[in-house]
């Protein structure tokens, strides 16, 4: 039987806003440049941060380390901040393994884990379809 440990985060929607994808665009309507009712509903992106889930997961791999409940830790993240805890969980003999969502880490976090493995299916590669002409 295995023991799974979960840990999720929160959006913090009051300081959340709808943002210009393209910092070019975003300066160009600052400037007058771009007048903003040229923009697609495509050239926005919600933004919304979350509040302190870096430090709980850091907090529960240190538990789980120290307490010996786990062989091994699966961290699924997208960003590099988590070596102390990597550090930590090895130190105390737990195999830690990351799944970094197909982000790039950093190679001091690459020095710390014992495995990297994507659980996300393969990205599809866009093909440009050919122009037809008159003459096809």
């Amino acid at each position: 039987m295995r023991n799974v440990a979960l840990r999720l985060g929160y959006l913090d929607e009051d300081n959340g806003a709808w943002k210009i994808r393209d910092q070019k665009k975003n300066k160009k309507v600052i400037s007058g440049q771009l007048d903003p009712k040229e923009l697609e509903e495509a050239d926005f992106v919600y933004h919304a941060s979350q509040k302190g889930v870096d430090m709980k997961i850091g907090l529960d791999i240190a538990s789980l380390a120290y307490k010996r409940l786990v062989d091994r830790i699966v961290l699924i993240a997208g960003d590099s901040d988590f070596v102390p805890a990597a550090k930590l969980a090895r130190r105390e003999g737990i195999e830690f393994v990351l799944d970094p969502m197909r982000n790039h880490i950093r190679l001091d976090l690459r020095e710390h884990i014992d495995g990297l493995k994507t659980t996300l299916p393969p990205q599809k590669t866009f093909v440009e379809p050919p122009i037809l002409t008159k003459e096809a």
